[in-house]
């Protein structure tokens, strides 16, 4: 790794970000490569062909892994599988893809950074295969939260279990019974990583290992939308969020002429599992006796709403999201991380119907915080939801915190923030820790 960390610091870099060809990750992991190529950083991003229209709209270059896979439909027809899916089903599937995509990045990574001469990675949390592939590639990399930051501690509940955040031995112990849990779900991915590294003289990675981790670790969660925790590493940093306003030009036209004055509530289920029939239609019927308008984004470009559409809604295959939230007055979500902080940002409370993965803690710490309401996948009727959009309609305690979070995100440093401490790390080739003031450094092992 010296050699490369000696190019590094007399040039500017070639860097290659490597995350899940999904949206929730795309989103976050591309806003913080626009702010390094804003700062003269050649940026590449690896994923499969499917992200060509993302790393195009941004400037970068595609690495693409899994072409075979992708010319064969097999991993649109996973996706597609996995889009019908909630709750212990969907997680699981998840899992399978994850294993898949790791299986595949291991197989293409590698060849793909050294013919495109990449200096050094970003690589999200949630691939490990891409850790990896740095490690042996003897290139300095930096850990990207882009979902919730998956840090194993007896004091926060496992983000995919959406259980209430407690105090007490009880809860402690709960909390480390989930957390084996989620080691045992996720040890065939492990597996298979490990099979790479050991191949290459790496020692073994387990989940728990998260902490010991990249040159610096950065998430685009704000530090209070967090749980309460002690045993953070050292290198790990609450920056964000990494908000970017060019992605609404990235999406389709929307019909701003239908637009009424009528409070707005606008509900998207993301990108992923988005072909919840019966959730989308609960929502279109809850809102429909009520004084307001609703546009619903199906989340997918072939969206195509086959069911009755109420005289004060509208559904569309996608939606300008962030400018949306400027008019809301209730968002409805799946509690995805991207789409909750973005609803902070903008001061709009929130009912949260999360699906899998991690959008139960995401829910919770929503609920938590005061600014929104749970409902679970399998309860959602017309009847919950029109109760629920019709309590943050009128109690303004909701409407009070959100605008506080807002105010406290405006004042988070932002993606901004991360790009110093991914310069940083590359720059030293040191741990970029966090402390008062000026970010301290400490030399990498």
């Amino acid at each position: 790794m010296r050699a490369a960390l000696t190019r590094i610091r007399e040039q500017l870099l070639h860097l290659a970000l490597v995350c899940p060809s999904m949206h929730g990750h795309l989103n976050p992991m591309t806003t913080l490569g626009r702010e390094l190529a804003r700062r003269g950083h050649r940026v590449s991003l690896v994923g499969s062909p499917d992200a060509r229209a993302k790393a195009d709209a941004c400037g970068f270059d595609l690495l693409p892994v899994g072409v075979p896979e992708h010319e064969s439909g097999r991993s649109a027809a996973g996706l597609a599988r996995l889009a019908e899916l909630k709750g212990i089903a969907a997680l699981k599937l998840t899992g399978q893809l994850l294993r898949e995509v790791t299986a595949i990045g291991l197989r293409d990574i590698p060849g793909a950074i050294a013919r495109a001469g990449i200096d050094a990675c970003v690589v999200d949390q949630v691939s490990p295969e891409g850790a990896a592939v740095a490690e042996v590639a003897n290139r300095p990399f930096v850990v990207a939260c882009n979902a919730l930051a998956m840090h194993q501690e007896p004091s926060v509940p496992p983000p995919v279990l959406g259980w209430k955040h407690r105090t007490g031995w009880a809860a402690r112990l709960r909390n480390r019974l989930g957390n084996r849990i989620l080691e045992l779900a996720v040890a065939p991915l492990a597996r298979v990583v490990n099979q790479y590294r050991t191949a290459h003289g790496l020692p073994r990675y387990r989940m728990s290992d998260r902490a010991l981790v990249g040159l610096a670790q950065v998430a685009q969660q704000p530090a209070f939308f967090d749980f309460p925790r002690t045993q953070l590493p050292a290198h790990f940093h609450y920056t964000g969020p990494w908000h970017g306003p060019q992605r609404d030009t990235e999406t389709a036209a929307f019909p701003w002429e239908e637009l009424t004055d009528r409070p707005l509530v606008y509900a998207s289920l993301g990108t992923v599992q988005n072909r919840l029939h019966g959730v989308f239609a609960a929502i279109l019927a809850g809102c429909a006796p009520l004084d307001v308008q609703v546009v619903v984004s199906l989340g997918r470009p072939d969206g195509v709403w086959a069911g009755a559409v109420p005289a004060n809604a509208l559904v569309v295959p996608f939606a300008p999201q962030l400018t949306l939230l400027k008019r809301a007055s209730v968002l409805i979500t799946h509690a995805g991380m991207n789409t909750a902080l973005e609803g902070l940002a903008h001061g709009v409370p929130m009912v949260c119907v999360p699906v899998t993965n991690d959008q139960p803690g995401v829910a919770q710490r929503v609920e938590w915080l005061g600014a929104g309401e749970i409902l679970k996948p399998q309860r959602v009727a017309a009847e919950r939801v029109r109760a629920a959009v019709t309590r943050l309609l009128n109690d303004e305690r909701y409407r009070t915190t959100a605008r506080r979070l807002r105010d406290q995100m405006a004042a988070a440093p932002g993606v901004g923030r991360a790009a110093d401490i991914v310069e940083e790390a590359f720059r030293t080739g040191r741990h970029v820790l966090r402390g008062a003031g000026a970010v301290t450094l400490v030399r990498a092992e």
